[in-house]
């Protein structure tokens, strides 16, 4: 579910300023993402871009 807002521009911020020890309320605060399904996105997300990366289509 998502409203449509792009929001990918903002993925590498959050997860540096989360990193760094800030709270992720805050850092979603910040950053504009007010909506729920902006937020659920965020705190969900799983990155699996390194491990799917892994494995080639034959």
């Amino acid at each position: 579910m998502s409203c449509g807002k792009v929001i990918s521009d903002k993925w590498e911020e959050f997860n540096e300023r989360v990193d760094d020890g800030e709270d992720k309320k805050e850092v979603l605060d910040d950053l504009g993402l007010e909506k729920y399904c902006c937020r659920t996105v965020f705190l969900t997300h799983v990155d699996t871009v390194e491990e799917v990366g892994e494995h080639k289509i034959v």
